[in-house]
């Protein structure tokens, strides 16, 4: 099926564009190739673009929630094929401020951890094969 158009950016609202990207930056590398006071984009080395907006009286998600003040989407990040390499991962986000939300409940049946990132959005680490 043809496009109609191709994606540009996916786009997260937070309370401190220029924080969040250079969090994410840390995360997953990059450059930043925007940046305002209200706006900021993070090209990622594979060519995928971030883009951080304030949000004034930005207030974040609740994890897992389904009603109010629910998670909007979430990022999965490829931590490395073994748990090892998901636990350097993690010591590495927590570092940069995140907060860990959930570690998996059975490690052969589930594959990732879900953390916060400094603005409350959720995010996964996974383990890929």
């Amino acid at each position: 099926m043809a496009s109609v158009a191709r994606l540009r950016n996916v786009v997260i609202d937070c309370p401190d564009p220029s924080a969040l990207a250079a969090f994410y930056a840390a995360v997953a590398g990059g450059t930043l190739v925007a940046e305002e006071a209200d706006w900021v984009v993070l090209k990622l080395p594979d060519g995928l673009r971030l883009g951080f907006q304030l949000a004034e009286g930005y207030t974040p998600p609740e994890w897992p929630r389904a009603d109010h003040n629910s998670q909007q989407f979430h990022l999965d990040f490829d931590a490395g094929p073994t748990w090892e390499d998901v636990d350097v991962a993690e010591k590495k986000v927590l570092a940069l401020g995140a907060r860990l939300l959930r570690r998996e409940e059975d490690p052969v049946a589930e594959d990732f951890r879900v953390y916060a990132d400094p603005a409350g959005h959720p995010f996964c680490l996974c383990r890929i094969d």
